[in-house]
């Protein structure tokens, strides 16, 4: 009971956002600000008895080494931000990771935001990051105007972009082949005896969206195919609306007998479409999926590496902060086919 007493009594005197400071240690221990300090830091100077009662007074009063003003000093905060499309998309799971390890082996923290494809959102919270004076920036733009960019580049932040480039600036990117990997995707479908292949992608506006429509149709040119309108369709990823598309691309006297999907999230609400198809279909999409080699057929996709498309962007970021690179480059990374069944079904009629 005297325990449960004194807990409350500890819980109805904190003060949240009021952390302990070394002025508290040294008042706790009875000794001077530059003692704690010299403890802290682990410089030498100070009695094994003195350091042990610093050392009590800074568990129990659960004090941290303020390491912000610590790297202020140095004019480096040791953090990066990672601004992101999406936190909870998939593909950008394994980039972000490959962003953090980098950073840990520099010793630095990561700190990520979503822009959610809001131009508006990606700004601020940019603007944001740079305001608490992180030392770089990886950033997978939503919009096509970074000259908001410009002081702070100006000012020493170093920035790389990462799937999309920047707009409007000069920057280093880091991209994967959307273009060629859209341009071998259909070509493998064509190899397979289709004609009639539909496409369904992102919001056109999206770099990534019309490299990839570029490619579907780059690859339709060289086969000698001419693109129906009612073939492509682009916009928000958003299920209903890639429904839609993919039933009135399905229907009518002609129906496509493949389609190629832009990214991962219209590949999975495809995949449920044909699902509830009789006539197969074929599918190949961009950006791989979970389980794609589990589902009848496997689900042949292009696909890229993620992780290292951050590792690459993370190093480069690095090499900046170090001052070895100064000119901006356009990194492009392969991408890859992986063939699993589904864009092999050949045409139903």
């Amino acid at each position: 009971m005297p325990e449960t007493h004194s807990r409350a009594d500890r819980l109805a005197t904190t003060r949240y956002g009021n952390r302990p400071t070394m002025k508290d240690v040294a008042a706790r221990a009875g000794v001077g600000l530059k003692t704690v300090s010299r403890v802290v830091n682990g410089e030498a100077g100070v009695t094994p008895e003195t350091e042990h009662r610093v050392r009590e007074a800074i568990e129990a009063l659960g004090f941290r080494r303020n390491d912000s003003a610590r790297v202020l000093r140095k004019g480096r905060t040791a953090s990066i931000g990672l601004v992101l499309e999406d936190l909870a998309d998939p593909f950008y799971g394994p980039l972000s990771r490959a962003v953090e390890e980098v950073a840990r082996a520099n010793g630095a923290l990561l700190i990520n935001g979503s822009s959610a494809e809001d131009p508006e959102r990606e700004q601020e919270l940019v603007l944001a990051l740079c305001a608490r004076r992180v030392d770089g920036l990886v950033v997978i733009p939503a919009g096509d105007d970074h000259r908001y960019l410009e002081p702070e580049l100006k000012a020493g932040v170093a920035t790389v972009f990462v799937d999309r480039p920047a707009g409007r600036i000069d920057a280093d990117v880091v991209l994967s082949d959307n273009f060629g990997g859209a341009r071998d995707a259909v070509a493998h479908l064509i190899a397979h005896g289709h004609r009639r292949i539909g496409f369904i992608g992102d919001m056109p506006r999206i770099h990534t969206a019309a490299e990839r429509l570029r490619g579907y149709r780059a690859a339709m040119e060289d086969a000698g195919i001419e693109v129906a309108d009612a073939w492509t369709s682009l916009g928000v990823t958003d299920p209903q609306r890639v429904r839609r598309a993919a039933e009135e691309m399905l229907s009518g006297p002609s129906p496509v007998t493949a389609i190629f999907t832009g990214n991962n999230r219209v590949t999975v609400t495809v995949i449920r479409v044909l699902a509830e198809h009789t006539r197969r279909v074929a599918l190949v999409g961009f950006d791989d999926i979970e389980l794609a080699d589990l589902l009848q057929p496997g689900v042949t996709v292009v696909a890229q590496d993620a992780a290292t498309l951050g590792r690459t962007a993370a190093e480069r970021l690095f090499r900046q902060l170090d001052g070895t690179l100064l000119t901006p480059e356009r990194i492009e990374l392969p991408t890859r086919l992986i063939t699993r069944g589904s864009g092999e079904l050949p045409p139903a009629d």
